[in-house]
C-alpha cells in the first residue's frame, strides 16, 4: 500500500520475452524487466540474467563472477579437466556406482551443492540412465551416512569440493583443549578431509577432489561453469540430451490435469 504509486520504480521481473502471466503484469504495471533466455534452461541460466539480477542485487560482484566463467571458459586445460571428470563419472556408473555424493566441509556450499544436484539430475536421468546425485555437508553428515559410505552398500562414488584458503580462518582457543588449542580451523578441518579420504579409500570407495584455491566470487563463477561443462559432457557419453526434463514436463502435465478437474 505504501509504494504503490511507485511500484514499478522498485520492481524488476525476469521472465519470458514473449508470454506468461507474469509477463502480461510486467507490461500491465509497466516494471522493469529482463528477458528469461530462449535457449537456456533454467538449471544452466545461473550466469544468465535469471542468476546475475538477484546475484547483483545481494551485492555479489558478477563482474568477478562472469570473469571467472569466462576464464575458465578459455582455458583449454581447465575444460579437459571438466571432461575428464564427465568420463570419470560415466565409468564409474558402468561399474555400479550409481550414486554420487557432492560434498563439502563448508556448511556454505550446501546450498550451491544442490543446484548441482539439479543440475546432474535433470540433465542426465533419462531413458533409464543417469547417476543419482545426493549432496552431503561434512562434518555433519559424516555422524549419520558417514557410516553408510563406509560400510553400505556399495554403490556410491563421492566428488569432494576442498578450497585451499578460507576467507576468515581463526586459531583455536585454549577452552577446545590442548591438543586442538593453538591450531588454525584450516589445519584441522585439512586433517579431518584426509583422514575421511583415508578412510572411504580403504573401503573402497572411489573419491574425486575437486580443489579450488580461495573461496572469491572469481572462483565460483569458475567452478559454476565447471559444473554446467561437466553436466552437459557426462550426458552426452550416456547418449541423452543434457538440455530438456521430459519427466518434469510429465508430473506437471498430470498436475494440471488434477487441478483442472477442481475446476469443472
Amino acid at each position: 500500500e505504501k509504494y504503490r504509486n511507485a511500484a514499478n520504480e522498485r520492481i524488476y521481473t525476469i521472465t519470458d520475452g514473449k508470454k506468461g502471466v507474469l509477463r502480461e503484469e510486467t507490461k500491465c504495471q509497466e516494471y522493469a524487466s529482463f528477458d528469461v533466455p530462449e535457449d537456456v534452461g533454467g538449471r544452466y541460466s545461473v550466469l544468465s540474467t535469471v542468476g546475475l539480477l538477484p546475484l547483483a542485487v545481494g551485492g555479489v560482484d558478477i563482474d568477478a563472477l562472469l570473469g571467472g566463467a569466462e576464464v575458465f571458459a578459455r582455458d583449454g586445460e581447465r575444460c579437459f579437466d571438466a571432461a575428464r571428470y564427465a568420463a570419470a563419472r560415466t565409468c564409474l556408473g558402468e561399474k555400479g556406482k550409481r550414486v554420487e555424493a557432492l560434498e563439502s566441509f563448508d556448511p556454505s556450499m550446501q546450498t550451491f551443492g544442490l543446484w548441482v544436484q539439479q543440475l546432474f539430475a535433470e540433465s542426465e536421468g533419462k531413458e533409464g540412465k543417469g547417476i543419482f546425485p545426493t549432496v552431503l555437508s561434512f562434518t555433519r553428515d559424516l555422524h549419520s551416512v558417514g557410516q553408510f559410505l563406509q560400510e553400505g552398500t556399495p554403490m556410491v562414488f563421492e566428488t569432494m569440493i576442498l578450497f585451499e584458503k578460507l576467507r576468515d580462518d581463526m586459531i583455536l582457543p585454549k577452552a577446545v583443549g590442548q591438543n586442538l588449542a593453538g591450531l588454525t580451523l584450516k589445519q584441522v578441518g585439512d586433517c579431518v578431509a584426509k583422514g575421511v579420504i583415508a578412510a572411504h579409500k580403504s573401503a573402497g570407495i572411489p573419491v574425486i577432489t575437486i580443489t579450488v584455491p580461495e573461496k572469491s566470487v572469481f572462483a565460483m563463477g569458475q567452478l559454476i561453469y565447471f559444473f554446467e561443462l561437466t553436466a552437459a559432457l557426462s550426458a552426452m557419453l550416456l547418449g541423452v540430451n543434457p538440455f530438456n526434463q521430459p519427466g518434469v514436463e510429465q508430473y506437471k502435465r498430470e498436475a494440471w490435469e488434477e487441478i483442472n478437474k477442481l475446476l469443472l
